[in-house]
């Protein structure tokens, strides 16, 4: 796998290459700026982007932008976003295209090296990878609708689907059989209104999409 990494944080640029190279990942081009980003992948055409939220010149919304920009040059292109704290409008800006091969972890989940590389490869495969402090908030904000009618353990799986893992993950977190997640998922989709999906990152997208704009009733 070849990754382009946009991040202006030496310390935290030079950390990921090493990390990255001792785990058979090649690291085509670090950049510091949107523009730089933009460049590099159109040169180097890397499988994945790994991107800081916040880029020079003026620190706000400058790496995600980009990292959006890329993925319409080059559609469907795996782009794992860091970011400092939460902020749910580019988590959701992340998914809309409903393409999967997203990510959106907070910085502090690069320390857990494993399961940092593990969402990595996730995010490079197709799949969608949330930070669980950004579902937790998203679960939090909605209430008042038909998120309350979830039981405690719906909740739980509702969570894990969010961050990503397949039902046979979910089963081995919450020590469950496999019928049982998929009994927890139909009722869940139903509880919600959702249509259900076999499909990793849509019914990801779905349950997301449902969470941040689902008006209270």
């Amino acid at each position: 796998m070849r990754v382009v990494i946009a991040e202006d944080n030496v310390l935290l640029s030079a950390g990921l290459e090493l990390l990255l190279g001792t785990r058979g990942i090649e690291v085509a081009a670090v950049v510091t700026d949107g523009p730089g980003l933009v460049e590099a992948v159109d040169r180097d055409r890397p499988d994945l982007v790994i991107a800081d939220v916040r880029l020079p010149p003026s620190f706000r919304d400058e790496g995600v932008r980009a990292a959006l920009e890329v993925r319409r040059k080059h559609r469907g292109l795996p782009v794992l976003v860091l970011s400092q704290y939460v902020e749910k409008v580019y988590a959701r800006e992340l998914i809309a295209d409903g393409l999967g091969g997203v990510g959106y972890l907070l910085k502090d989940r690069v320390g857990r090296v494993a399961q940092f590389v593990d969402d990595l490869r996730r995010v490079a495969d197709g799949g969608t990878v949330m930070d669980p402090e950004v579902v937790a908030q998203l679960m939090a904000s909605r209430t008042g609708n038909a998120l309350d009618r979830l039981t405690n353990r719906e909740r739980e799986v509702l969570s894990l689907m969010a961050r990503g893992l397949s039902n046979a993950e979910i089963g081995e977190h919450l020590t469950v059989t496999d019928n049982g997640v998929h009994k927890h998922i139909g009722n869940i989709f139903a509880k919600l209104g959702l249509p259900p999906s076999d499909g990793g990152h849509r019914r990801v997208l779905a349950v997301l999409t449902f969470l941040d704009h689902q008006p209270p009733p």
